[in-house]
């Protein structure tokens, strides 16, 4: 049986319980997953990608243990199909959380299908109670000074917190 190798890419700026609900369940479907955090300079990150990688690989680690799949850390600055194809995954994950998120990401998955048809694009929708938690959302809150102990893993709390001098 092949193995089934998946890849889910994003800024992680910073990994929500958002992104671990989708890493959870994406571990369902595929027996080595690759997360795999984009410098993506252009989105301005709060973080820095070897703070983004980091705070990723932490997480990671606590859910590689309770999921049972082998889950890896990667940064990328190359072109998605491209570090896909290099990394020897054949499936890219996305998670979807509103219908908003669906234009932009059918768009992706379309073109990277014309650049690279042999690499799969899934989308596993949020669960109910993850559907509105965002990275965007969760930094402007803790910039605010309010609770977004719900939202993140205590690390990436404590992360959020000393970037914001509390």
């Amino acid at each position: 049986m092949t193995k089934r190798v998946g890849l889910y890419p994003g800024t992680f700026d910073p990994v929500t319980n958002g992104h671990l609900d989708i890493v959870t369940r994406a571990t369902r479907v595929v027996d080595h997953l690759i997360v795999a955090v984009a410098a993506n300079a252009g989105k301005g990150p709060l973080f820095t990608l070897e703070e983004r990688v980091a705070m990723v690989e932490a997480d990671m680690a606590d859910l590689a243990q309770s999921t049972g799949t082998t889950i890896e850390v990667r940064s990328f600055d190359t072109l998605l199909v491209d570090f896909t194809r290099d990394c020897g995954a054949n499936l890219i994950v996305r998670g979807l959380r509103a219908v908003s998120d669906f234009e932009y990401e059918f768009q992706m998955a379309g073109m990277n299908a014309r650049l690279s048809p042999d690499i799969e694009t899934i989308f596993l929708m949020a669960s109910e109670r993850c559907q509105f938690i965002s990275s965007r959302f969760v930094k402007e809150i803790g910039r605010l000074g309010g609770d977004i102990s719900q939202f993140v893993t205590p690390r990436v709390k404590a992360n959020l917190d000393e970037k914001f001098g509390f």
